[in-house]
């Protein structure tokens, strides 16, 4: 099997660069995946995509060398399964709240002895070189969202959980969860409990000797957040990078047109 250039960065001790894709085509994630990533997400929960959109987009990052990684839509075996199937190398888990829900987790993801996924890797096999089945649950990575008040108070349990890879911080539902609807959620927090509880989490999975990823929206913040200790930082969404670039190139012929008022009523109209 192809080692996995994640595990390899982070047994090194450098931090991972990993990209966000939300739009369901193939043509978009082979562009990302020829940008410098070490890894890119195919993101099921909140993007617009399914599963054999998502297997097209794996198949489209191949050829960059670019480790796959997918964001199940929930802690569903289905499809935590089926894209290890489909070639991802690993996944992240949303609302992981709890020990017994990582160690569900980790068993979706590992073949006995050390789990219960079910064998079948149908493109795995292919896209992974030979040897998958001895190898994947060495190469496979299992990354558990921590992004609640429940996750927060469990999070000594569910960092120690056997197998379990690495956690990962949703930062706008962790607003939600710690802050219940007294803070908006969002990216880069500068607000101390934010940061505090972020730095939490942080903390936790180092002292039980796992990853910490965050999902940051600016250049900026994953490079504080490297400086924190972060393994991994997620950057540019392909949705963000398409709505940003189009924005600022209409604006921009707008101003040198003067016509500036159809710069303000274009971003509200269609």
């Amino acid at each position: 099997m192809i080692p996995s250039n994640l595990k390899k960065l982070w047994q090194q001790g450098r931090p991972a660069v990993n990209g966000w894709l939300s739009i369901p085509c193939g043509f978009s994630a082979e562009i990302m995946a020829e940008q410098g990533y070490d890894s890119l997400t195919v993101d099921i929960q909140h993007g617009l995509i399914g599963y054999s959109d998502a297997v097209a987009m794996l198949q489209s990052m191949r050829a960059s060398g670019v480790v796959p990684l997918v964001r199940a839509p929930w802690l569903d075996p289905g499809m935590i399964m089926k894209s290890l199937d489909a070639g991802a190398y690993g996944v992240i888990c949303p609302m992981v709240n709890n020990r017994e829900q990582a160690e569900r987790f980790v068993s979706y993801c590992r073949y006995p002895p050390l789990g219960v996924r079910s064998f079948g890797p149908t493109r795995a096999n292919i896209s992974a070189g030979p040897g998958y089945a001895s190898s994947a649950n060495g190469e496979i990575a299992c990354l558990a969202m921590v992004e609640t008040a429940e996750a927060m108070e469990n999070l000594d349990e569910i960092v120690s959980t056997p197998g379990l890879d690495a956690v990962y911080i949703g930062p706008a539902d962790l607003t939600l969860g710690i802050a219940n609807g007294r803070l908006a959620p969002g990216f880069d927090s500068e607000n101390e409990e934010v940061v505090a509880a972020i730095k939490r989490v942080l903390d936790a999975a180092k002292g039980a000797g796992i990853r910490a990823g965050l999902h940051c929206g600016s250049i900026e913040y994953a490079a504080k957040a490297i400086g924190w200790g972060f393994d991994l930082v997620t950057i540019l969404n392909d949705a963000r990078i398409l709505a940003a670039g189009a924005r600022q190139g209409v604006s921009q012929l707008r101003e040198l047109l003067g016509d500036k008022q159809a710069v303000a009523e274009g971003s509200s109209s269609y």
